[in-house]
């Protein structure tokens, strides 16, 4: 796969080789190496299993990423809006894709229309409303995508549990209606709150049997379900056994940031994506470093904040990606982050003259990416800007 170089925000022209020290800031940067070690990992892992990878492209949402999962060309994936589902097709030519948020009844003309334009698109309900609209609207369109039911293995969102009769009434409701069975598909969102390795096997386990479950008794009741799938990427990389399922969806898996690493499922190498930001300001006397990230770059995602170890707003490294001991984004406003060091911390406060170049680590991924354009690639090692690839927006 060769990387080509387009001309990123705050490039200087379209043939200057921009670096870490001469990007503007603040700016996302990707780690390729980074990035191309985690989708070795889980792909090794589920390779084990011998079950299919359909990455949730919501965290990416960039084609460019994409390929580096799929080299070979298009494969399944996962998104989380239909402007994704449209992107992905269009710019990518991936046709196997699983809209997994809930079916607005709103949508169904807009999804039965990719449908019709040659794309796999499965979507996802767990009413008879929903399985109502949908084939209304695939009777319009001439084409009615197929449909996953939701199934429910942590009470953490939606979906149906495996023991309730709803199920059979939704499946029933989808037959009467036209729509195609693809099978069932479950996310188990409470591992996101664990941290023990027991506790995430566990976890992997209850997604992998309520799917199972969910799947077995619509066979009973006479109805087909080729499809069983689970996933999220804590349980995506503790699952001991998924012996019945058929695929697994992870997301931030490809970048990874701190609250998977305060669950413990990467090291802080294995970030792939920061934000690249300026020192513009020093208060020592408060114990302060002001930096011209804020939380238009970072997010407000403060999703480590009720872990072991709080991030603040981000974990701060140097230029070359090393953190510095118990260095945080402390307080953030909208275009300025404020460093400081982390509560009860004996490190001393580095000495940062104004103009020094820092790298933030991130909460959340899928957040802080949404704050950006498109990702400045960076690899080898090497401080050299190698690549811009464009992010796509929208619902």
């Amino acid at each position: 796969m060769n990387d080509t170089l387009l001309s990123a925000p705050g490039d200087a022209s379209d043939t200057t080789m921009m670096t870490l020290q001469t990007l503007s800031t603040p700016a996302l940067i990707l780690d390729r190496d980074r990035m191309d070690r985690n989708i070795a990992r889980l792909k090794g892992l589920l390779a084990k299993h011998n079950v299919t990878l359909r990455p949730h492209l919501k965290t990416a949402k960039s084609v460019d990423a994409a390929r580096r999962i799929f080299p070979d060309g298009p494969g399944p994936i996962t998104v989380s809006t239909l402007a994704e589902a449209e992107y992905f097709a269009r710019e990518g030519g991936f046709t196997d894709i699983t809209y997994a948020v809930g079916l607005d009844p709103n949508k169904a003309a807009r999804a039965a229309q990719i449908h019709a334009g040659g794309v796999d698109l499965k979507l996802t309900i767990d009413t008879a409303e929903q399985a109502a609209a949908l084939g209304a609207a695939g009777k319009a369109a001439g084409s009615c995508p197929a449909a996953f039911i939701e199934v429910d293995c942590d009470g953490h969102r939606g979906g149906i549990t495996p023991d309730d009769p709803k199920l059979i009434a939704v499946a029933q409701a989808m037959q009467d209606a036209g729509v195609p069975l693809a099978g069932v598909l479950t996310h188990a969102g409470e591992s996101y709150s664990l941290h023990d390795p027991e506790a995430l096997a566990k976890a992997a386990e209850e997604e992998r049997a309520a799917a199972v479950d969910a799947a077995d008794a619509l066979r009973r009741a006479g109805f087909d379900c080729p499809i069983v799938s689970v996933g999220s990427t804590p349980t995506a990389h503790f699952a001991r056994d998924l012996t019945g399922v058929t695929e697994v969806r992870a997301g931030v898996f490809i970048f990874f940031d701190l609250v998977m690493h305060g669950i413990g499922v990467c090291q802080i190498d294995d970030l792939a994506i920061s934000v690249l930001t300026t020192v513009i300001g020093t208060k020592p006397e408060k114990g302060w470093i002001l930096v011209d990230a804020g939380w238009m770059a970072m997010s407000r995602d403060r999703g480590t904040s009720n872990q072991a170890v709080d991030q603040g707003y981000g974990l701060v490294c140097d230029i070359d990606g090393k953190p510095y001991p118990d260095l945080i984004v402390d307080q953030a406003s909208q275009e300025h982050g404020i460093l400081a060091l982390r509560k009860g911390s004996s490190a001393t406060l580095p000495d940062l003259p104004i103009g020094t170049r820092l790298r933030i680590l991130p909460n959340h991924a899928c957040a802080t990416g949404a704050q950006h354009a498109g990702y400045n690639v960076i690899a080898d090692g090497r401080p050299e800007i190698t690549a811009y690839w464009p992010r796509m927006r929208g619902w």
